[in-house]
């Protein structure tokens, strides 16, 4: 089932996530739900928050980065250790939708997390793989993507950030056709 993308503005999107104790039928759910929904709108990647439910649960599609993986779930994910050199490059969001902005981040990250079936797992992510990790990491803190850059730079945004409040721009909604994605359009 498609999932409404929870638009900037909503409070859910600045709470810190509650952890995953149970994998139970209703996460199983939702993290099909999220897999059809980020196929939707081309997305690379999303979080719990992002479909409405305040949950430490992440999704990324590494097909669309890597070309030889698919979608990967990440429950109660952590970040260990952030390295190598930091790196500014535009990112966007699907909960902001035609926002884009640079954002600079450390272009290395360990994460622990667990998986679907249950299995605690380290890796170290570099590059893009790192970067939208820690992009919907924030996510599950209730960090967006304009807490990251300079205040000129929010301030350049706040007429688009302000069409979202207004409900002039909306994210994806299932139920609103004009809101269907047609292509790849780099949100993360």
């Amino acid at each position: 089932m498609l999932l409404k993308v929870t638009p900037y503005g909503d409070p859910l999107l600045r709470r810190q996530s509650e952890r995953i104790d149970v994998v139970d039928e209703t996460i199983l759910r939702l993290i099909a739900d999220m897999f059809d929904t980020l196929k939707a709108t081309h997305g690379i990647g999303l979080s719990a928050p992002q479909v409405g439910v305040s949950k430490q649960l992440l999704i990324i599609d590494w097909d669309a980065i890597v070309k030889d993986e698919s979608m990967k779930a990440y429950l109660n994910p952590e970040i260990l250790e952030l390295g190598g050199a930091n790196v500014s490059k535009e990112e966007g969001c699907l909960s902001l939708p035609k926002i884009f902005a640079k954002v600079t981040r450390p272009d290395k990250v360990k994460v622990r997390y667990t998986t679907v079936e249950g299995e605690v797992v380290e890796e170290t992510l570099k590059d893009l793989p790192a970067r939208v990790l820690q992009h919907e990491f924030d996510h599950l803190q209730g960090v967006l993507l304009i807490d990251r850059v300079t205040a000129d730079v929010r301030k350049g945004l706040k007429p688009a950030l302000q069409a979202i409040l207004d409900g002039r721009v909306v994210p994806f909604d299932p139920d609103k056709p004009e809101t269907m994605v047609k292509e790849k359009n780099g949100a993360i």
